[in-house]
Parts: structure tokens; sequence; C-alpha cells
């Protein structure tokens, strides 16, 4: 899925110069890599030099990260006011398409950083609708992180287990194991108490890794996680 904004691109003809594209393409391995905000300077790098096409991913990855900050300021009005300023760009951009649901994933951010549950599942509900359609049309969804990762994302922060659950669910039937889903899997099991169940997806999760360079944070908690006892019992293969 995250590769699919490239691929549009590409598509689209001659927009984008080749060092804009390549630009483009090393986000998508940043973010991969678990590394956005390397992500959101390659699509900064990118918008600055006239390609167009990374205009929506730059503000949709710069809202994330700065909702997700916000998040840890309590969500005040100042730390909150890059995300508005960035949902406000996607508006301007467009009031359908990859734009609105860009805003409306990062208007559902905001709402989760303030602890606004209920406007947070207006949002992302609705993001996740627009972008199950696309997807249904074989359309692509948001690039870098989909509107039903996100989800998921937004109900682990807000310490809404059960509905972390379902959307990581309904986010492997739509976009498939993604990284981003089978972390969130196993960090939901957890909170949820399902030991067994975390233990199969960070085990799922170190043994499909195959970034290079610098292992981010991830990568430990899931290798950290798998030295539980239950984990290690559970890898031993019974003999015959």
């Amino acid at each position: 899925m995250v590769a699919l904004f490239l691929a549009v691109a590409l598509a689209q003809g001659p927009v984008c110069s080749p060092d804009a594209l390549a630009l483009m393409k090393a986000a998508n391995d940043r973010a991969a890599a678990f590394d956005l905000s390397g992500a959101a300077q390659r699509l900064q790098s990118a918008v600055i030099s006239g390609c167009a096409d990374a205009e929506v991913p730059w503000l949709y990855l710069r809202g994330w990260i700065a909702a997700r900050e916000a998040y840890r300021h309590g969500g005040s009005s100042e730390s909150l006011r890059p995300v508005l300023q960035a949902i406000a760009k996607l508006q301007a951009l467009g009031a359908s398409g990859p734009a609105q649901m860009a805003s409306l994933v990062l208007q559902a951010a905001a709402a989760a950083a303030q602890s606004e549950r209920d406007e947070l599942a207006l949002m992302i509900d609705y993001a996740v609708l627009l972008e199950g359609r696309n997807l249904s049309a074989r359309l692509p969804g948001l690039p870098i992180l989909t509107a039903h990762e996100a989800a998921g994302e937004l109900w682990l922060q807000v310490y809404r287990y059960d509905e972390a659950l379902r959307a990581y669910k309904r986010a492997a039937e739509q976009v498939g194991m993604t990284p981003r889903v089978t972390l969130g899997l196993a960090r939901t099991a957890v909170r949820l108490e399902a030991l067994a169940s975390a233990c199969t997806q960070y085990r799922a999760f170190v043994a499909a890794w195959t970034g290079t360079g610098a292992e981010p944070s991830e990568l430990s908690e899931a290798r950290t996680f798998l030295t539980n006892a239950e984990c290690q019992q559970r890898a031993v293969t019974p003999r015959p």
C-alpha cells in the first residue's frame, strides 16, 4: 500500500522530475522502516522541487506526526496548530479523493490527541469507509499510512483496545498484513492480555522484517517481547 502513490505519480506522466520521484521512493522506504520523520523530509524536498504529486502525502504525514506529538502535550491548542494547518491545506486541495481522506484521518488524530473519542470515531470511520470504497474499486488508498492502519493506531492511543483489534482485523482484510498491521495486532494483543496472540504477531513481525541499516525501536520492542517465557515456551517445537 505504501508504494501506491508512487505508482500513481508515475502513471500520470512526467509531472515530477526523476529526482523528485526518487525522493518519493526514498520516502516510502523510510516509512516502511518506521521512520516517518525521514519520510516527511524527503516528501518535503520533492514538493520544494515542484512535484505536485508529493504534496498530499507530505501534508498528511506532517500533520500525522504533529498530531502524535500534540497528544504528548495533552492536545493543547498550541500543539494542535500545525495539525489544523495541514487539515486546512488538504481541504483546499480537494473535497474528494486522497486529500479528503487525509484530512479526515488528521481530524481523527486531532480528536485523539484530546481524547475526544466520539469525534475520533466519527472521523476515522468515515475515512475508513471512503478508503474501503477506493480499494474495492481498485483505486489507491492513502499513501504511507492507510486510513485502516491509522484507525488501529488511534484506537490504541486512546486505550480502546477492542476497537483497535477490530480496526486492525479490518485493515488486515483490506490492505493486508503490512508491518504496521502486524505490529498493531501484537500491541493490541498485549493490552488485551492475549499473550499467545502477541507472541505470534511479534514473531511474524520480526520474521518479515527486511529493512536495512539501523533497526527501528519497533523491532527492538518485538525482540524484547519475544524473550517472554511464554513466547519462548511456544517457540519450542515438541518432539514426536
